[in-house]
């Protein structure tokens, strides 16, 4: 039997999330020691679930998260091993832009685009030239894909694939 247009793209969103949380190492662009932003709370969340991240921040050499202090690389270009890593973006639409090329000409294959931080060309961009790109209607939450409310499923989906193999 055929599938439905909604579990194609439930079935695309999973496998989506599969590539992303399948990556050794996951960076946060937007990251801030400002506990009040999302780029703090996001990379909060990936080291409350003991997850390798490192911040993306071109302003600040370091920022503190969790009462510690993390060294920022400035572009996903400046990562170690830049293909071994998933990219969350916390950055406005126009940035994020040119975030994504990089991450791209880095070598990067999935990215997480969190509400806010892209627009309909952007999304178009990143689901055309990454492997995986999660972002825009969908997830559990009004805003769309979030790691904060869509992560813990995709963490699942990701370990379901991990016991198979």
């Amino acid at each position: 039997m055929p599938s439905t247009r909604g579990q194609k793209r439930e079935s695309q969103m999973e496998a989506a999330l599969k590539t992303f949380f399948s990556s050794p190492r996951f960076a946060v662009a937007g990251a801030s020691s400002d506990p009040s932003k999302y780029g703090n709370i996001v990379f909060a969340w990936y080291l409350r679930h003991s997850l390798p991240a490192t911040p993306i921040n071109p302003r600040v050499s370091t920022v503190n998260i969790l009462k510690r202090d993390h060294d920022t690389v400035p572009s996903p270009k400046a990562l170690q091993d830049a293909p071994s890593y998933s990219l969350s973006v916390i950055t406005p639409p126009a940035v994020t832009k040119q975030l994504l090329k990089e991450a791209k000409d880095a070598g990067i294959s999935a990215v997480w685009l969190q509400p806010g931080s892209f627009d309909r060309e952007v999304l178009d961009y990143a689901k055309n030239n990454f492997k995986a790109a999660i972002g825009g209607n969908g997830g559990v939450g009004s805003e769309g894909w979030c790691v904060l409310v869509d992560g813990e499923e995709g963490l699942r989906v990701a370990e379901r694939e991990w016991s198979r193999l």
